[in-house]
C-alpha cells in the first residue's frame, strides 16, 4: 500500500518518489540548510581566537574506540571528526577541509565566517529579499573586500631579513591560538628554519615531525638530516661515514614457493634438507646481486631474515629493515637513490649518499640519523612532551604554522592580524554599499556586519567587551591608524606592527572566497531530495 501525501488543502498530490523517498520544498528547506550550517559554525566559534577554548573529541565505537580521545581547537580536526546527517553542514565541513589542504590554517575562519553570512542571509530572506539578489550584492562586496585584501598588503620579499622577521611574526601568530601558545617563539623558529632550508620547493615530505613522550614541550629541537625510528640490526657497524646506500622494496624472507595451493610431497628428511639448501642457495645468490652495487647501508622496506642479515654483516654492510613505505619514499627523496626491487643492473641503479649515517637515543628510544643529506632541504623536527594528547596536538598546531609558512613563502605577501583586515574589508564593503541602489545594498551591509563578527567573537572568546572593543578598532582604522588590530592579550585595541602580529595573505584571501562560494551554494538551495535506497534481491 502507497501512502498518499496530500498538500494544505487536501488535494491528493502525486507520488513521483519512489516509496521511503522524501522531499522538503522552499522555506523548509532553505530553513533545514541554514539551521545545519549556522550549528556546525556554533560549534567551532568558541575555538577562535588565541584565546579560544579545546574540544575533547571521543568515539562512541567499540570500547577501545572509546578510551582514545582527541583535545584540540583546530577547526579542521574537529569537524572532520564529527558525523554529520544535515547535507548543508558537510559543505562547510568541505570547505573546512579545502582551506585545510590549500593553506593549512583559517579552517575555523573559513566555517565560522560562512555561518556569519548565513546568518545575516536568514534576516534577509525573512524580509522577503531574493536569494539571488542577496547573492549579487555579496558577489560585490566579494569583489571589493579582495581588491582591498590586495591594496593593503605588504611584500618584503626582496629583504631577505626583513622577510623571515614577516615569517616569524606570521608563524607566532598561526601559533597564538594554539596549545603551544606559551612555547610560541621557539615553535616559530623551529618552523621558519625548517621552511627556509626547503628553499622555496614547499615539499613537506622533507620535513619529518617525531613525537617522543618525555620532556617539556621547551625541550622539542630541529634535527639536521633525516631521522628514521627504526633500528640498526644486530652484527652491524653503528656508524658509518659517506656511505653508498641502496634502498630497497624486496622480500628479504626465504623465497618460498608461492603458487597458491601448491603441496610439496617428500619421502625423507633429506629430500626436505635439500629444499632448505635450495632456498638458502637462491637467497644467497639474490644477496650476492646486492653486493655488486658495492653499497655500505642497505636499506628494506620488508623483513630481512637472519640468514641474508648475516651475509651483509659479514660482508660489512650496514642493515636496516622494515622502513616502511613512508620511509623509504621519504629516504629515496634526500638521499638521491631509487627504490630497487630487482638488482640486475648494478652499473644503472642510482645509489644514495649522505655525509654520515649513525644511530642516536632519543628519550629512551634508539633512532638512525642521516647526516648532512644530497638534498640538504631535509630536516627532522623532534617533539617532545608530557603526554600522547599533548603531542598530537602539538603535531597538529606546528604542521599548521609549517604550511601557513610555505603558502607565504610562496605568495610572499602579509597582512596585519588582531580583526585589522576584517575591519579594514567591512568599512569598504560598507562604502561600497552606500554608492549601490535597491536591495543589493542592503546584502552588501549584512556582508560587511558578517565580516565584522569576527572580530567580535575573537573578543567574545577572551572574555573581553566585544562591542567597546570592536567600535574602538572601527574608528581607529577609520580615523588613519591603519594599523590597529585587537590586543588579546591586554584586551585593547593595539598597534599590529608594533607588536608583529602578521598573517599570511593567502590564507585570509582564501578563507573570504570559501566561506562566501559555500554561503552563495547553501542559499540557493530550496529543494532537499532524500533518495530510498535501493532493495536488495533477496
Amino acid at each position: 500500500m502507497v501512502s498518499t501525501e496530500m498538500d494544505m488543502v487536501g488535494n491528493v498530490l502525486p507520488q513521483i518518489l519512489m516509496e521511503g523517498a522524501s522531499e522538503d520544498k522552499g522555506e523548509l528547506a532553505r530553513l533545514q540548510s541554514f539551521v545545519g550550517a549556522i550549528a556546525i559554525a556554533d560549534l567551532v566559534k568558541t575555538t577562535l581566537g588565541p584565546k579560544g577554548m579545546d574540544k575533547i573529541l571521543q568515539s562512541m565505537g567499540d570500547e577501545h574506540a572509546r578510551k582514545t580521545i582527541t583535545v584540540t581547537n583546530d577547526g579542521a580536526t574537529i569537524l572532520k571528526s564529527i558525523y554529520i546527517d544535515n547535507p548543508a553542514a558537510k559543505i562547510l565541513i568541505d570547505i573546512s577541509k579545502t582551506q585545510d589542504e590549500e593553506v593549512g590554517d583559517g579552517t575555523t575562519t573559513v566555517a565560522v565566517m560562512a555561518g556569519e553570512l548565513l546568518k545575516e542571509a536568514e534576516k534577509l530572506v525573512a524580509q522577503k529579499i531574493h536569494p539571488q539578489i542577496i547573492i549579487k550584492g555579496w558577489r560585490k562586496a566579494r569583489d571589493t573586500a579582495r581588491k582591498v585584501l590586495e591594496e593593503i598588503a605588504m611584500d618584503n620579499s626582496d629583504n631577505a631579513e626583513a622577510f623571515e622577521q614577516d615569517l616569524r611574526n606570521i608563524a607566532m601568530t598561526t601559533l597564538s591560538s594554539k596549545l603551544l601558545l606559551h612555547d610560541r617563539q621557539a615553535f616559530a623558529e623551529l618552523a621558519v628554519k625548517a621552511v627556509l632550508r626547503l628553499k622555496g620547493s614547499g615539499n613537506l615530505d622533507y620535513i619529518k615531525i617525531i613525537k617522543k613522550p618525555g620532556g617539556t614541550l621547551g625541550d622539542s629541537f630541529i634535527a639536521d638530516g633525516m631521522i628514521l625510528e627504526k633500528s640498526i640490526s644486530v652484527g652491524c657497524e653503528r656508524r658509518v661515514e659517506n656511505p653508498r646506500v641502496l634502498i630497497a622494496n624486496t622480500p628479504m624472507d626465504h623465497d618460498k614457493i608461492k603458487i597458491m595451493g601448491s603441496k610439496v610431497k617428500v619421502d625423507s628428511m633429506t629430500a626436505i634438507a635439500e629444499i632448505e639448501e635450495a632456498e638458502k642457495k637462491k637467497m644467497k645468490a639474490k644477496v650476492d646481486k646486492i653486493l655488486a652495487h658495492r653499497p655500505n647501508v642497505f636499506i628494506n622496506r620488508q623483513l630481512i631474515y637472519n640468514y641474508p642479515e648475516q651475509l651483509m654483516a659479514d660482508a660489512g654492510v650496514m642493515v636496516i629493515e622494515h622502513a616502511d613505505f613512508d620511509g623509504i619514499e621519504r629516504l629515496s627523496a634526500v638521499l638521491g637513490s631509487d627504490i630497487l626491487s630487482t638488482f640486475d643492473d648494478p652499473e644503472g641503479a642510482v645509489l644514495g649518499t649522505c655525509d654520515s649515517i649513525e644511530e642516536i637515543m632519543i628519550g629512551e628510544d634508539k633512532v638512525i640519523r642521516f647526516n648532512g643529506c644530497q638534498r640538504n632541504e631535509a630536516c627532522t623536527i623532534v617533539l617532545r612532551g608530557s603526554g600522547a594528547h599533548i603531542l598530537d596536538e602539538a603535531e597538529r598546531s606546528l604542521h599548521d604554522a609549517i604550511c601557513v609558512l610555505i603558502a607565504a613563502v610562496k605568495n610572499h605577501r602579509i597582512l596585519y592580524g588582531g580583526g585589522n583586515a576584517e575591519m579594514r574589508m567591512s568599512l569598504a564593503v560598507d562604502d561600497l554599499a552606500r554608492t549601490l541602489s535597491g536591495k543589493q545594498a542592503i546584502a552588501c551591509e549584512a556582508f560587511a556586519r558578517a565580516l565584522r563578527q569576527l572580530p567580535t567573537i575573537i573578543c567574545d572568546n577572551a572574555g573581553y567587551d566585544s562591542a567597546e572593543l570592536v567600535s574602538n578598532l572601527r574608528s581607529a582604522v577609520h580615523g588613519g591608524a591603519i594599523s590597529s588590530g585587537l590586543d588579546m592579550f591586554k584586551g585593547e585595541v593595539g598597534d599590529m606592527a608594533t607588536m608583529g602580529v602578521t598573517e599570511a595573505y593567502r590564507v585570509k584571501e582564501q578563507a573570504v572566497i570559501s566561506a562566501t562560494e559555500a554561503a552563495e551554494m547553501i542559499l540557493r538551495v530550496d529543494d532537499i531530495v532524500r533518495c530510498a535506497p535501493r532493495q536488495r534481491q533477496q
